[in-house]
């Protein structure tokens, strides 16, 4: 029954928005309501829940949301982005552009929050779509793929690293294996299928196409990359310094505290209003008006995202994942099969994949131990499973459709099948790893 009322909340939840054409926020709300109630839930405690569900959400992803649009603007309106776009341009040419993006985005997706490196990589995606005429799904989605992998594969991601404790897993070992299984999942859920994507012509969200501006008026290129790339070089830096010391002192207290990504995205703002513009001559009410413009046009995607949030914490609550994961535990299946299935049936149930990751483990967890499976692997086919076909409920989803201004139907079409492609891709890397080890044994 628990699965039955599930699937028609989200049937429920994709008619209002497609159909009925009702603001997706009070769909979600709706939806959510209707869900808890069903479940047998009382309205205070369905209240409550989503009052939870959205603080839980926006207080970790708002001042990165909002000041990630804001850099993005700043970058945009100074030229910046045009100087780094021109700059991948002279040095890849447009034959091999999406393969200089993707391997910027997989070296920028590593240190930093999928939510961080979005809203560094985008406006460039975008500035550099504007200027050459190219489609921005066919540029962007493998951009996000590199991202979206290693946010689900790769330490130290908080998914995959609190894996790695709960399955005793080995930190380097799961990451030698995690970069041998993302290679082949980015190029072919990122180029690879991109190739069919260039007839999405959509415009993206207007905010950072910026006008072209002559030569003379752009930022150095130093400027430019250390403005966007001030966050990565921050988060890294602390990631480095957490993994070769436990000092604890005021250089490592500093360091940390500027790798945190808030603080981060604070630092680099300040850093982009100072050198993008009163260093160069612009005055304040200029560069307010950037910023407000950001923190408007970004404002209905973050109630997208809050009500996504409202939703999934509701189904949480209604035990649906514990629910989900017993029901599947009882197949007789591979554990490494079992644990990308649980964890990606969640996945497509809650929207969340450090939900479905989390949840999976302490289910498959005593797995390891009965059937003697590669704890570094099954850290991976979780993390896989994870991934699967992103949707409606998936604040992701969200995200991808509102900054590249597609319908909910080719959000579907691109975004959910490339994530269903690295989920899929993922599961064969672990199995063809698994079976490189068993010969060897």
């Amino acid at each position: 029954m628990s699965f039955i009322i599930l699937l028609l909340a989200i049937v429920l939840l994709v008619l209002l928005i497609t159909w009925a054409k009702l603001n997706a926020f009070i769909s979600f709300i709706i939806v959510a309501v209707l869900g808890g109630l069903t479940y047998g839930k009382g309205i205070s405690t369905v209240t409550a829940a989503l009052q939870k569900g959205i603080g839980d959400t926006m207080g970790t992803l708002l001042i990165i949301i909002g000041f990630g649009a804001v850099l993005g603007k700043l970058v945009a309106d100074s030229g910046a982005a045009q100087k780094i776009s021109s700059g991948l341009m002279q040095a890849f040419g447009k034959k091999y552009l999406v393969w200089a993006l993707v391997l910027t985005a997989f070296i920028v997706g590593i240190p930093l929050f999928y939510n961080v490196a979005f809203f560094l990589m985008v406006p460039i995606v975008i500035a550099i779509s504007e200027k050459y005429k190219i489609s921005a799904v066919y540029l962007g989605l493998p951009v996000l793929t590199a991202m979206s992998v290693t946010h689900g594969y790769l330490p130290p991601h908080p998914s995959p690293t609190a894996l790695v404790g709960q399955y005793h897993a080995n930190m380097g070992i799961t990451l030698l294996y995690g970069f041998a299984i993302a290679i082949p999942a980015i190029i072919i859920a990122g180029p690879v299928f991109a190739l069919t994507l260039k007839k999405y012509t959509a415009k993206p969200i207007a905010t950072f196409a910026a006008k072209d501006l002559p030569e003379s008026e752009l930022p150095s290129m130093l400027t430019s990359m250390l403005t966007a790339f001030l966050p990565v070089i921050l988060i890294a830096l602390a990631t480095v310094v957490k993994l070769v010391t436990n000092a604890q002192n005021l250089l490592t207290s500093i360091v940390f505290g500027l790798g945190d990504p808030v603080i981060a995205m604070t630092v680099t703002v300040l850093f982009a209003l100072v050198f993008l513009g009163i260093k160069r001559g612009k005055p304040m009410q200029a560069l307010d008006k950037s910023v407000s413009t950001a923190v408007k046009d970004v404002a209905p995607i973050l109630f997208i995202i809050a009500g996504a949030g409202a939703l999934k914490e509701v189904l949480t609550q209604c035990g649906i994942s514990t629910q989900i994961a017993t029901a599947l535990q009882t197949m007789h299946v591979h554990p490494l099969l079992a644990a990308w299935g649980i964890s990606a049936v969640i996945r497509v149930c809650l929207g969340s994949a450090t939900i479905a990751g989390l949840t999976t483990a302490g289910i498959v967890a005593p797995m390891i131990a009965l059937t003697g499976v590669n704890p570094n692997l099954m850290v991976l086919a979780t993390g896989a499973g994870s991934l699967m076909f992103s949707h409606v409920n998936d604040p992701g989803f969200w995200l991808f459709k509102e900054y590249f201004n597609l319908s909910v139907k080719d959000t579907i079409k691109t975004w959910s099948t490339m994530e269903s492609i690295v989920s899929v891709v993922g599961l064969a890397g672990v199995f063809a790893i698994n079976y490189i080890i068993t010969l060897h044994h």
